[in-house]
């Protein structure tokens, strides 16, 4: 009989999963299904503020992921797929709902069109993650889109106003193209924040959460605006710089081979000169 100690072992390496970075993924999927729920219910502040949450729960989950070392593939993938649910799905049922449904075929494609480049956008970013620049975000990132039509929904509610179709409609499209396009959004990555900053930053970081506390409707949803408007802003800005420092160089490179020119015509006379000279000695 074969000696037992004699065989080879094989072992399992078990496989797991890191719970806290990945609870807060489900919470942050959480708040996007209720605020599907409350979207189909006509709850739309609800829907709204479903959205809101599930927001900072996306931003706790990537932080606590770094601060513990536990990124792994299944965390992007799980937050990739919550991501799609909450800042791709919800907020395009909410704005078709809340606002486009008079143009009836015209709005659900409008809304799709916000899925559709949500899920591209968050394919985009999965596959680019290792070769982008750390500063910028290629494109509107979900979050803040989802975030600028939850605001949106707040401020209306905020002034008991009714939402206009036609203004939800050319923003809904425009930033469903904002979420492909290759314009650069600041990502705020880059932010240390372990370096000693001074007391005005403290101040004004203060200030900034009174405002949001005593009026978040309305805050969220100018701040949000503006980070929406910033990206095509400083494209246009960057592209006119680039263009300015291209013609510079064209200017350089033109005028350096006008000195060049110069430069060999006086050397070529210089030396008929001194040719005509030594003739006539």
């Amino acid at each position: 009989m074969e000696d037992k100690e004699s065989r080879p072992v094989h072992t399992i390496k078990r496989r797991g999963i890191y719970i806290l970075p990945s609870m807060f993924t489900l919470l942050g999927l959480l708040c996007g299904f209720y605020s599907l729920v409350s979207t189909i219910q006509g709850n739309y502040e609800h829907a709204a503020w479903g959205i809101i949450g599930a927001a900072i729960f996306d931003m706790l989950d990537g932080r606590v992921a770094r601060l513990l070392n536990a990124e792994t593939a299944f965390g992007a993938e799980l937050d990739s797929l919550a991501d799609m649910m909450s800042f791709g799905v919800a907020p395009a049922v909410l704005v078709y709902l809340w606002a486009l449904t008079p143009y009836d075929k015209l709005g659900w494609l409008a809304a799709f069109l916000i899925v559709a480049g949500s899920a591209l956008r968050l394919a985009r970013f999965n596959v680019q993650l290792a070769s982008q620049d750390k500063r910028y975000f290629q494109g509107l990132p979900t979050p803040a889109l989802a975030i600028f039509m939850a605001s949106g929904v707040l401020f209306y509610s905020s002034f008991d106003a009714t939402p206009s179709s036609v203004l939800w409609l050319i923003l809904s499209i425009a930033l469903a193209w904002l979420l492909v396009s290759n314009v650069r959004f600041l990502s705020g990555k880059d932010i240390d924040l372990k370096q000693r900053r001074s007391f005005a930053v403290l101040v004004a970081i203060l200030a900034a959460v009174v405002l949001l506390v005593l009026d978040p409707e309305r805050v969220l949803f100018l701040v949000f605006f503006a980070y929406c408007v910033h990206g095509p802003i400083m494209s246009v800005w960057q592209g006119q710089k680039a263009a300015r420092l291209r013609l510079k160089k064209r200017l350089a490179r033109a005028k350096a081979k006008q000195t060049a020119k110069q430069t060999s015509k006086q050397s070529v006379e210089q030396s008929v000169k001194q040719d005509d000279i030594d003739n006539a000695d």
